[in-house]
């Protein structure tokens, strides 16, 4: 057998890849009928430039002639590059925070992948509410770990009742993602403490304590003054993971990094796992000349009041089209409930994924909520420009017209 069964049955699924799918489906439906003609809402690729001063240091760096310059690092990369991180996010967290909590990562995505395998052993559990990124299932599996996902509360809060219920021996963390992709949800000051205490609570019983990782790619994209709530101060045994991917607008670059709170009671121990696992994993260190660039630039100002008003200019068109939807409270995604009077091949109501087949048909590209942990659900990334949201108008309307 030439591959993984597991890995043939996982990309062979009908949901495997939802996103990437529609993504690549956009392409060719581009060259057909013209990159005007086609809606595309399937990735969330940032469209804003990055700021100035990114720009400004790239250029500045790639003209350096230093010797080594593009050589070899500590794999847990450069000691200004974490120096600069440790600053970030003690200034999000509002606890001191020094370098040695930091491990420079190739993207969110390959900061968890390290954490994960830091800190999963075979047979443990990852608990996330519940709609959630599509990959964290994959990220789990990978190191011999699985994810139980934990239905939110119907304004897609966290319910810490239901995760206190699905917490047990087995479980190495609880993952949450604020603001949240796909539903663009921000949770509170009081979800995150009372999160907190049950955490505690279980730990004190069974005597494991899961981490608490924050998942923050988004974390300066929020609308309406709302601030995305820091856990460092009341959980001692948190862990920060992010990127650049979203704020700066470089999510080709694959720069991010994993710290942990300075608190933490193994933080030594789970900081040296972290740095041994991104050797052994391959990626060796993050890309050196974006960490130079990052460190630069970290606080650069970005101007995401765009993105609130192409929130604002979707929400119009899908109220009129009569699609119901919750209100994104930050990053750049519409989360959307499949019409009632839609029934998908099996005849049932609420298929997502036929129904993002269906939208196809107006030249509409949205990614299935099933992926996400949704189902009935679709989301829209609106990180695209202001003039493919007000153009797909007439096509969201003439879509649920249809549907009648």
């Amino acid at each position: 057998m030439p591959i993984s069964p597991y890995i043939k049955e996982t990309m062979t699924s009908k949901g495997a890849g939802v996103i990437r799918k529609m993504f690549e489906e956009g392409v060719k439906l581009k060259k057909q009928y013209g990159d005007d003609a086609v809606f595309d809402f399937s990735l969330g690729n940032p469209d804003l430039d990055p700021p100035k001063e990114v720009a400004d240091a790239i250029e500045e760096l790639a003209k350096c002639r230093e010797k080594n310059f593009h050589g070899y690092m500590p794999n847990a990369g450069f000691p200004f590059a974490r120096e600069a991180m440790a600053k970030k996010t003690a200034k999000e967290q509002g606890v001191p925070v020094d370098s040695s909590c930091v491990v420079m990562g190739v993207g969110a995505a390959g900061a968890l992948n390290a954490l994960f395998k830091a800190i999963l052993s075979e047979g443990d559990n990852i608990i996330v509410p519940a709609p959630y990124f599509a990959e964290y299932n994959h990220y789990a599996h990978n190191y011999g770990g699985s994810l139980i996902a934990v239905p939110t509360k119907k304004d897609f809060s966290i319910d810490v009742e239901g995760i206190k219920a699905a917490l047990t021996q087995k479980t190495a963390a609880v993952l949450i993602n604020s603001p949240n992709n796909p539903t663009g949800k921000v949770y509170t000051k009081k979800d995150i403490e009372d999160l907190a205490k049950a955490l505690n609570e279980h730990a004190t019983k069974c005597g494991r304590k899961p981490y608490l990782i924050l998942d923050e790619p988004y974390r300066a994209i929020v609308y309406d003054g709302l601030e995305v709530a820091p856990a460092f101060p009341v959980y001692d045994s948190s862990v920060v993971v992010t990127s650049f991917a979203k704020n700066l607008s470089l999510p080709g670059e694959r720069i991010g990094y994993i710290c942990v709170n300075p608190a933490c009671p193994d933080k030594d121990e789970l900081v040296a796992a972290c740095i041994f696992t991104t050797r052994i994993l391959g990626y060796v260190n993050a890309p050196g000349l974006f960490q130079r660039v990052v460190a630069k630039t970290w606080d650069a100002k970005a101007d995401y009041s765009l993105y609130k008003t192409r929130r604002d200019e979707l929400t119009a068109i899908l109220d009129e089209a009569g699609i119901e939807h919750a209100n994104p409270e930050g990053a750049f995604y519409m989360w959307c409930k499949v019409p009632s009077s839609f029934k998908g091949s099996s005849g049932q109501a609420g298929d997502d994924i036929d129904f993002c087949d269906y939208l196809k048909k107006y030249l509409i590209l949205a990614a299935p909520g099933s992926g996400f942990g949704g189902k009935g659900w679709f989301r829209l990334a609106y990180c695209v420009s202001e003039k493919s949201i007000l153009n797909s108008r007439n096509a969201f309307i003439k879509a649920i017209q249809d549907l009648k």
